[in-house]
């Protein structure tokens, strides 16, 4: 059941939360009204009104010359409490950079945040030629980006069941690869192989690849990521790339297990 229907009030706080991943998405150039209505599929009075609501609150700001929303103060407050028990990414940073360093391609850390994976750490690898899809920040749906895919092939049967059902727009939004049949496919060889490939499903020529990191209880609820052009992920060097990316996934699994016993 949508709870949205039946809470009061539940409905204008899925938006206002709508609009402020969008706007920490944005990043620090930030992002317009319109651009955010766009995004949160509401109309701009409606969006302006509730940013309005956020920025006496202190969770969004509003450049003065420009109009553009930032995050507010209060995010940052809110963020600090939150990272004593939900970051992971002071202990999973040296991996990541490691992951780049051994690859020379660009390495990711996501997390999983409801049907959503948000990038938390980038670190450039020294390849010359980069693809610009993902960085800090940034989300995707579960299943499109490989880290979301990894984190998806490893749900249990029925939250992936329930997935679809909640997500029917997947393939309109995200292009017909994105299809139920096709994405199960992926899902399927991604657990077969141990790591998630998205061969440019959403740039084209941008390749990516990604492993799942696991909670103490065998939750996937990271996943470590590489990416970059295509022909840098030719047949003849993936399995190379896939190994090193499932070892150092294996380490972050280990570590965090360590760190939170």
């Amino acid at each position: 059941m949508d709870t949205r229907a039946t809470v009061p009030g539940a409905q204008a706080i899925a938006r206002a939360a709508s609009l402020l991943r969008l706007v920490t998405a944005s990043g620090a150039d930030g992002v317009t009204t319109s651009d955010l209505a766009r995004g949160a599929d509401l109309t701009r009075p409606t969006a302006h009104r509730l940013l309005t609501a956020l920025r006496r609150e202190g969770l969004v700001d509003q450049e003065e010359h420009t109009g553009r929303w930032m995050p507010g103060p209060e995010l940052f407050l809110m963020g600090s409490v939150a990272a004593a028990r939900y970051d992971i990414t002071e202990i999973a940073r040296d991996i990541v950079r490691s992951l780049a360093v051994r690859t020379e391609e660009s390495a990711f850390l996501s997390v999983r945040r409801g049907d959503e994976t948000v990038c938390l750490v980038n670190e450039e690898g020294s390849f010359p030629i980069r693809s610009f899809v993902l960085r800090e920040g940034v989300r995707f749906p579960l299943g499109v980006a490989s880290a979301g895919l990894a984190i998806l092939a490893f749900q249990q049967p029925h939250d992936v069941d329930a997935y679809f059902e909640r997500h029917p727009e997947l393939p309109e939004r995200w292009g017909a690869a994105h299809g139920e049949q096709r994405l199960r496919r992926r899902l399927a060889e991604t657990k077969e192989r141990g790591y998630s490939i998205n061969p440019g499903l959403i740039v084209a020529g941008s390749y990516g690849i990604g492993a799942a990191v696991f909670t103490r209880e065998g939750h996937p609820q990271w996943a470590l990521s590489l990416n970059g052009v295509e022909f840098r992920f030719t047949p003849e060097r993936m399995p190379e790339l896939g190994r090193t990316l499932l070892a150092h996934a294996h380490q972050l699994t280990s570590r965090i297990a360590s760190a939170r016993r």
